[in-house]
């Protein structure tokens, strides 16, 4: 591990879907002079633009941005590549600035970093494929069989009537040769660094009326077209994304256009609330309304060695 250097403050700021977490850490990042790292699992891939709200060009341009755009929606990415591709970038940035912004919503993505995620190995990309069209023909008793074989103490953990879950830990199971279960050591890493963590979150009337509305934003700025591009490779886990797989849902005919918009607006509501939900399980996160900006740099100027 690095030497804890009590100087290194990593600045996590963390908010459910469409509460402005965006602009904020635009303003944020300015005030510290720093950059920042995004958090958001979808806005790696560079071609998910409009139905993941990345940052666009104007934004990008102005504080630069690390992990946006860096992967095809082809690539298989996940937690535990982020942790390690993060720290290797922190260990850069900090010789910069002694403070980094990390913001984004990703709960996954955001603990992988801040208290490390589990050595999983990557999956191979025929072995998914071989799982899933077995699921398909076979249903998901078979799936749920073998792994009641491969490892039986995940099995009574897991949500059974999960397939994508179940699906993931035989492929873990068989990728490792070892039981799922036994990889999965849930304990937080030492860091090097110092953690600050923000949460942004309104009033749930208020949150919910911003996410119809931009919502609405990216149907008029073009997200069926941008799903219509991607529908040939729906398979994808990159594309197992809200926004996508409701227009997925139409383009095969088994909705309406207008269901699928109402079905984004109501997944990305309970999304926000899972969000909101995970984050709130941390004690030391702060919270903001994302209009209080003086209030955020108050709180991070008291806390941090500048």
């Amino acid at each position: 591990m690095e030497n804890f250097n009590e100087n290194n403050y990593l600045i996590v700021l963390v908010g459910p879907t469409g509460i402005g977490k965006t602009e904020l850490s635009l303003k944020v990042a300015k005030q510290l002079n720093t950059v920042i790292i995004s958090s958001d699992s979808r806005q790696i891939f560079r071609d998910l633009k409009i139905g993941t709200a990345a940052p666009t060009p104007e934004q990008l341009s102005t504080v630069p941005h690390f992990m946006v755009g860096t992967h095809s929606i082809h690539d298989y990415y996940n937690a535990y590549q982020f942790e390690q591709d993060v720290l290797s970038l922190l260990k850069n940035k900090f010789s910069e600035n002694p403070n980094v912004l990390m913001a984004g919503g990703s709960m996954m993505y955001v603990d992988a970093v801040c208290k490390g995620i589990d050595d999983i190995p990557t999956i191979d990309g025929e072995l998914r494929k071989e799982l899933l069209e077995r699921y398909e023909k076979e249903g998901i008793e078979s799936i749920r069989h073998e792994l009641k074989i491969l490892d039986p103490v995940f099995y009574n953990q897991v949500d059974l009537k999960n397939h994508k879950r179940v699906i993931h830990a035989i492929e873990v199971c068989l990728m490792a040769g070892k039981p799922y279960s036994s990889l999965r050591k849930n304990r937080s890493k030492e860091r090097y660094f110092k953690q600050l963590h923000i949460g942004l979150d309104m009033d749930r009337a208020e949150l919910y009326n911003r996410i119809n509305k931009r919502v609405d934003k990216m149907i008029d700025t073009g997200l069926e077209k941008e799903a219509k591009e991607f529908y040939p490779y729906k398979h994808l886990n990159s594309l197992n994304t809200v926004g996508y797989k409701e227009l997925f849902e139409y383009f095969d005919g088994n909705i309406s256009f207008e269901q699928a918009v109402e079905l984004i607006k109501r997944n990305s509501r309970r999304y926000a609330k899972r969000q909101l939900s995970w984050f709130r399980r941390d004690k030391n996160r702060v919270w903001f309304h994302p209009e209080q900006l003086d209030d955020i740099l108050k709180y991070i100027n008291t806390n941090i060695l500048i």
